[in-house]
């Protein structure tokens, strides 16, 4: 397999979400280990602490933040859009350096969201929309796929 693979770092196994866990998933892990993917993670890039409150999308999702329509908040409504967007930037520049081939982020997050993000309340409503960082690479043409949908992608 020839594929360049850009992967959310918690799917790792790296202890960067929002609580300081991780999201383990065993086969992104080996394609790590086996120099197929490279790992990072859009919100640590962008600025932001580990561990950090964890953020949502206010009035929209990612892509209504690239266009300056929506925000992302923390839940004691601390604006942290700018980090959320930098981070994305970073993430697009990662994708370019090793061309991917295609893109795994962790589901439901406010970045990484490809198909599923929070729906800005905090009450663990999920609602169909891209996270900042899913949003920015699909407007700049990458395959972007969520850490579910990975068995799809890669047989074995």
């Amino acid at each position: 397999m020839n594929e360049r693979i850009l992967v959310s770092s918690c799917l790792a196994g790296l202890a960067v979400r929002y609580n300081g866990t991780d999201c383990l998933h065993k086969k992104i892990r080996k394609l790590i280990d086996e120099k197929k993917a490279v790992s990072i993670c859009p919100e640590v890039v962008g600025g932001l602490s580990i561990p950090r409150e964890p953020a949502e999308i206010l009035s929209g999702d990612g892509e209504d933040v690239l266009d300056g329509k929506a925000r992302v908040v923390n839940q004691s409504g601390k604006d942290v859009t700018d980090f959320f967007i930098k981070g994305a930037y970073k993430t697009l520049e990662k994708a370019q350096e090793i061309n991917a081939t295609f893109v795994v982020l962790k589901e439901n997050s406010p970045s990484c969201g490809s198909t599923m993000i929070y729906n800005g309340k905090f009450t663990g409503t999920k609602v169909a929309g891209n996270g900042v960082t899913s949003a920015l690479l699909k407007r700049h043409g990458f395959r972007v796929i969520s850490e579910e949908q990975l068995d799809d992608e890669i047989n074995g």
